[in-house]
């Protein structure tokens, strides 16, 4: 072979070695499995993780640093008084099947959401719309009955995101939404796969194809990791295992802030966590940074309310349930319980929930409560605490973004029923001054910081494994998301 033949040969195969290798899919894994596909028909944020922009969009969506942008709603205007959005969508949208995406898909969502037989999770932050109006093909009005200041942040939520009602009826196992990808195949047990959409009215992804593995125990995620058969790991379940990612040039190590305020969750409607005495005796019984040491290794903030460390309207509350064994213990005899009693302590899958409950319980031993705990699948505590609220303690992290209103829902899990509270929360729906949101905010956190709804233990920090050529990943988690959207694989 002539010299520059074999010159050639080389730069082909170079060139040929540089194509092959360029990989242009990711293997993403998550600990918790969605129980089924659609997120506006339930609380599971595992839904939001695989699906939130990559399948579904809604009329705003959230961008990596909490900040609200238009989604399938490029503009809208306000009117004076607060009450009326008009909405102009983007023009040439359309669904997986082909169908067009216009306004009446938003008016069907929203009425859906609205309907007397909804099982959307959060159907509270949108009662103020009183009507949903289609003006033209690309136009749509919503008109409130009070004003909400939230609303435009409200629609960014996965729980309204827009839906057809020609794929409604199998939504929950093959979802068809207008997003970069599109839905392939759910193993369940596995994985779910999505591949990107040629079709997409926006900014194409760059990734060709991305397939979901879910992984819930703390030791196999970490081989998983380790042996390379997983590309990234958003919410990695071992965080003691993070220094070794962080000392090997293979891999980057996301450490950010999450919206998910872990708390140990409380039946107020159950004897005798109906007793403000017995939930104070419970608060001070907790000592929150033994749990984040020893369940996080370190990772998360305490909190003494439901409420984001972050957000600028935060109150330090943790002083006033500080741990104190042996005023948890006067508290339970002034409760007429000097000998302590017997519960339930309903633990999912999450190593927060599983090795915090471990912990917790060996604290609430130390005062005289017995916490029975049981290990749920995510899918039975779902059932079972979230729908059923047949529980005494349970551990959650609730992720969805400033999301104290749920304690003005007396039917929420917790059955925390407060009038004050419940009146508190319809000012602040309705106020748009962001002074006076802060104020009545503060507010809020104070009332049920005082009832001892819930035992608050700490903000969840967003822990993330990924190979190091990764671009593009959310750090912080403002909702609970997996954003492949903007995605690439560097040099």
């Amino acid at each position: 072979m002539s010299t520059l033949k074999t010159a050639l040969f080389a730069t082909a195969f170079a060139t040929f070695g540089i194509t092959a290798s360029a990989q242009t899919d990711i293997t993403v894994a998550l600990q918790l499995e969605p129980p089924h596909l659609d997120p506006t028909s339930a609380a599971a944020g595992a839904i939001d993780s695989v699906l939130y922009t990559n399948v579904f969009e809604g009329l705003t969506r959230f961008m990596a640093d909490g900040s609200i942008v238009p989604g399938l709603a490029k503009s809208w205007e306000i009117s004076d008084d607060g009450l009326t959005y008009t909405f102009t969508l983007q023009e040439g949208v359309t669904f997986h099947d082909g169908t067009t995406m216009d306004a009446e898909d938003v008016k069907f969502s929203l009425d859906r959401i609205l309907a007397e037989d909804s099982a959307n999770a959060q159907k509270a932050l949108y009662s103020a719309i009183a009507k949903v109006d289609v003006i033209d093909a690309l136009t749509v009005k919503i008109t409130l009955s009070e004003q909400n200041g939230n609303m435009l942040f409200n629609l960014a939520w996965g729980d309204a995101v827009i839906v057809a009602p020609e794929s409604i009826e199998n939504i929950k196992q093959m979802p068809i939404g207008t997003g970069a990808f599109k839905f392939v195949e759910w193993v369940q047990s596995d994985r779910i796969e999505l591949v990107r959409n040629p079709d997409y009215w926006g900014t194409p992804a760059s990734l060709e194809a991305a397939t979901f593995k879910f992984i819930s125990d703390p030791t196999a995620a970490f081989a998983a990791v380790m042996a390379e058969d997983v590309d990234y790991f958003y919410a990695f379940p071992a965080p003691e295992n993070l220094p070794q990612f962080e000392a090997d040039p293979r891999f980057q190590v996301l450490v950010g802030s999450t919206e998910g305020e872990t708390i140990l969750s409380t039946n107020n409607k159950l004897p005798p966590f109906d007793n403000l005495l017995v939930r104070q005796a419970v608060a001070h019984a907790i000592d929150r940074q033994a749990i984040i040491d020893g369940a996080m290794f370190g990772y998360g903030t305490p909190i003494g309310t439901h409420f984001a460390p972050h957000n600028p309207a935060y109150k330090d509350l943790t002083g006033q349930s500080a741990f104190d064994p042996e005023k948890s213990k006067a508290l339970l005899a002034e409760a007429g319980l000097a000998d302590g009693f017997e519960t339930t302590l309903y633990l999912p899958p999450p190593s927060y929930a599983r090795r915090g409950g471990e912990i917790i319980a060996a604290q609430l031993a130390e005062v005289g409560i017995t916490a029975k705990i049981n290990n749920v699948e995510w899918a039975q505590w779902l059932e079972s605490v979230f729908r059923g609220k047949d529980f005494g303690l349970t551990i959650v992290s609730h992720t969805e973004p400033m999301d104290i209103g749920i304690y003005a829902n007396p039917d929420y899990y917790f059955q925390y029923d407060n009038p004050d509270f419940q009146a508190l929360i319809t000012k602040l729906n309705s106020t748009t001054d962001p002074d006076v949101r802060g104020q009545l905010m503060g507010e809020a956190q104070q009332i049920i910081a005082d009832d001892y709804v819930n035992g608050y233990l700490f903000q969840l920090a967003q822990l993330s494994v990924a190979k190091a050529e990764l671009q593009g990943l959310w750090a912080n988690a403002p909702t609970q998301a997996t954003d492949l959207t903007a995605v690439t694989w560097g040099n």
